[in-house]
């Protein structure tokens, strides 16, 4: 069905604005309990942050904020990480839902340290994590060699996190939506939403296509959530943030865990093609048009820091490098709820691992769209706490 076919309806029980992961995966939700559901996105599906990050699932606190912010913080942190936990549950038979294989795959992930004081930062994160249930654990030298022996000798250890691996963010939000629509959704893309407006009890939204309706609405276009709530009498304090990913030609399998550095910025895996895909959040930049394009040194610094850490690389090519998006809070949990303001609109959103939190996302908000429940405490993640 293309977009045009879409829109011969106006009036919906639910409008989802936003086609990546979570958009999708909320539509499909939504569409298999029966709702006669849209989902309107301004581009193409599943061209924002969801499909253009490296298809990393993680499982566990980030050393980045951990280290600069601290153990408030990373406490505050744990029901977001509790729901990612949760979310790589559901990956698990994902592929079969959704009668396509995502390439869920990986044995964990490791955050390997060069420092004695990194290891002792690594083991308090651990405690934290294993107090919600994540079953992290410290890895010394010679475990980390017999487990990844690609991993430079300069490294003392890692915190081992199993449940952590990778999926194809290509294929993702597209199964998605081709099981909503056989559902029943309707999908259509290049259609932008200008203004959300409460009209007779039904919310109006304002496009460059017309007018639609619908009993409810879900926000879930991260980086357009701030202009959107405004209009619905919220501010959210979202930042956007390109971020660039490299891919290198195809070499032999040896990478079978997601890596990350407590030193500097990276995340490293290999796809099942074979590519190796560097990442970690390196910037892009603006140009003099204002668009996200490629940062030299960014790269430079990113490459530089995957061969620290796993020197044997070397001679790989990179073939392409690409600008993601990094949506993010200022606290790092999710913003999940009702718009206090605008009872039956919604939002959901999981900042920079929104990847691994869609499976979980998308359920959650099709409860609260349709039951006014959630399996989850959503507290933590109100959107008031601002």
């Amino acid at each position: 069905m293309n977009s045009h076919q879409s829109l011969e309806q106006r009036n919906f029980d639910v409008i989802v604005i936003g086609g990546g992961a979570a958009g999708c995966a909320t539509t499909y939700n939504l569409a298999i309990k029966g709702a006669n559901v849209a989902l309107l996105e301004k581009y193409d599906l599943n061209t924002q942050a969801s499909g253009r990050n490296a298809g990393s699932l993680h499982g566990q606190i980030q050393f980045e904020p951990f280290h600069e912010l601290g153990m408030k913080w990373a406490r505050d942190f744990l029901p977001g990480l509790s729901f990612l936990a949760s979310s790589l549950d559901l990956w698990k038979n994902l592929s079969a839902k959704l009668d396509t294989d995502l390439e869920v795959g990986g044995k964990g992930g490791l955050m390997v340290a060069q420092s004695a004081s990194d290891l002792a930062a690594l083991e308090v994160k651990v405690k934290l994590e294993n107090e919600i249930g994540v079953a992290s654990r410290l890895i010394d030298q010679k475990e980390l060699r017999e487990l990844a022996p690609y991993i430079s000798q300069k490294m003392l250890g890692a915190a081992f996190c199993p449940i952590e691996g990778k999926a194809n963010p290509l294929v993702t939000a597209p199964a998605f939506a081709a099981r909503a629509r056989e559902a029943g959704a309707s999908i259509a893309t290049g259609v932008e939403v200008f203004e959300i407006s409460k009209e007779n009890g039904k919310f109006k939204l304002q496009t460059n296509v017309g007018d639609f309706r619908a009993e409810k609405v879900v926000l879930t276009a991260n980086a357009g959530l701030p202009k959107l709530a405004k209009s619905l009498g919220l501010e959210l304090p979202i930042s956007d943030v390109p971020v660039q990913v490299s891919v290198t030609e195809q070499v032999e399998k040896f990478v079978n865990h997601l890596i990350y550095f407590t030193t500097e910025k990276l995340t490293f895996k290999q796809a099942n093609s074979g590519s190796l895909l560097i990442g970690g959040g390196w910037p892009a930049r603006y140009d003099n048009s204002g668009e996200a394009v490629l940062n030299l040194d960014s790269l430079q610094s990113n490459l530089r820091v995957a061969l620290t850490v796993c020197p044997s690389i070397s001679k790989v090519k990179v073939i392409r490098t690409w600008i993601g998006v990094g949506n993010g809070t200022p606290d790092h949990n999710p913003i999940i709820g009702e718009l206090p303001d605008a009872p039956g609109a919604y939002v959901g959103m999981y900042p920079y691992m929104g990847f691994t939190a869609s499976p979980l996302l998308g359920e959650v908000l099709s409860d609260l769209v349709l039951n006014s429940t959630s399996k989850i405490d959503l507290k933590p993640f109100a959107l008031t706490r601002f």
